[in-house]
């Protein structure tokens, strides 16, 4: 698979979750801090986002939010000031889709459709794409820009008027469709971030979609910079720059990761996780486990703790100061050429 898709599919659990929600007059709802993302989509009408440590934004029909860590927020009809937002209802709609509404003598009789949801994620597999991303990425609706994400959102609100037979499975592809439609637009769209610009740089993108695409094969730098087309110490030094780690490095870490997901997510036997992300043998592999993650994979697998009582590390652990073990912060380089 490509950088992307891998690092979406090493943490996301089970098939994400919507709801269609309609509401006018006065409102105020909050959805709790969660272990994965969330997201909205406004399909009509208008509302406040008003995140619990950030500035409120406003939110029109057409645009989309992403809160790729599962930030606590608000949405309201309108910015509210604290005794309001005190009084905010937990997320909760009624069978029809409703949300509860507050008491006002003077509500405004704008209705509001939006569609909320929430992808759950397991973030000990964590990839630095995905933990770089900012805590709100706000999508405004633009005519005639973002062709892929425009269509996923025509699709989805198709897919929930009709409600055709196979729509449980169509609604969470569809769903998933978005989260990496949301993601492409954060990447293309003048982020700062090191992802991005590595993803956007030609050699260093070419070095890791062939070792994400063959993680097991015997990848030397030698083998990897013929891939890139260019010498060894050139890809060394431009793949460390932007990844903030030597290709081998990377390819180790994300081996372990790897194995790390395969571990919780199959039971394949041990020689064949090994096989299945380039370890030579079951042996090779738990010693390599073991030094990353503190555990054998075996007590990885059953859920045990490490010693000391902490629940095992894992190589795409987010650090309490937001890092990840052994990537350094890293900066886009001057010069995209590589010579």
């Amino acid at each position: 698979m490509d950088v992307v898709s891998d690092a979406i599919s090493a943490v996301r659990v089970g098939r994400p979750s919507s709801n269609r929600v309609r509401v006018g007059g006065r409102w105020c709802v909050r959805f709790d801090p969660y272990d994965g993302a969330g997201f909205h989509v406004v399909l009509s009408g208008d509302c406040w986002l008003l995140p619990d440590d950030g500035e409120p934004v406003s939110l029109g029909t057409g645009d989309v939010v992403l809160l790729p860590h599962g930030t606590g927020h608000v949405i309201a009809d309108a910015p509210a000031d604290a005794a309001t937002l005190a009084r905010a209802v937990p997320f909760d709609p009624a069978g029809d889709g409703s949300l509860p509404t507050l008491p006002h003598p003077h509500a405004p009789d704008r209705q509001v459709e939006m569609v909320c949801g929430k992808y759950r994620l397991d973030r000990s597999h964590a990839h630095p794409l995905l933990a770089e991303l900012p805590p709100l990425v706000h999508l405004p609706d633009r005519a005639g820009g973002r062709p892929e994400l425009r269509s996923a959102l025509a699709l989805l609100g198709g897919e929930l008027d009709a409600r055709q037979p196979g729509a449980s499975l169509a609604l969470p592809s569809l769903l998933d469709l978005l989260f990496v439609y949301m993601i492409r637009c954060w990447m293309a769209e003048g982020s700062t971030g090191a992802w991005p610009a590595a993803l956007g740089d030609p050699m260093t993108a070419t070095a890791l979609r062939a070792l994400h695409a063959d993680p097991a094969a015997p990848w030397t730098v030698d083998r990897l910079a013929a891939e890139a087309g260019v010498s060894r110490p050139t890809l060394a030094r431009r793949f460390t720059a932007l990844v903030g780690k030597p290709p081998m490095a990377y390819l180790t870490w994300w081996r372990l990761t790897r194995a790390a997901a395969l571990l919780r997510t199959t039971r394949d036997p041990l020689a064949t996780v090994a096989r299945r992300v380039g370890y030579g043998s079951p042996y090779a592999l738990s010693h390599a486990f073991r030094r990353a993650f503190g555990t054998t994979p075996g007590q990885y697998r059953a859920g045990r703790e490490a010693p000391g009582g902490r629940a095992p590390a894992t190589p795409g652990e987010v650090l309490a100061d937001g890092s990840l073990p052994g990537f350094r912060a890293v900066s886009r380089p001057a010069s995209a050429s590589g010579s």
